[in-house]
């Protein structure tokens, strides 16, 4: 099981950046205004919904719709 992190906030903007996480993923494809899409976006596996995970797991941050509330940790 894949448990994501109850800090994690945001919604997939489907950037497409963690679709070429460690490699490019085969369905991925470009629309005419170079706007990447998936696919198979709607049948894609667990590994591609749950991305990012967790804090630590998240390397695409620059472009990612996903973030992690560490507000927590201000106080």
């Amino acid at each position: 099981m894949l448990p994501i992190s109850k800090k994690r906030v945001g919604q997939c903007l489907r950037c497409g950046e963690c679709c070429k996480l460690p490699n490019v993923c085969p369905f991925l494809r470009y629309n005419e205004d170079n706007t990447p899409r998936c696919t198979i976006y709607r049948i894609r596996p667990i590994a591609c919904r749950k991305y990012p995970r967790t804090a630590r797991e998240h390397i695409t941050k620059d472009n990612c719709g996903f973030s992690f509330d560490e507000s927590h940790l201000k106080k």
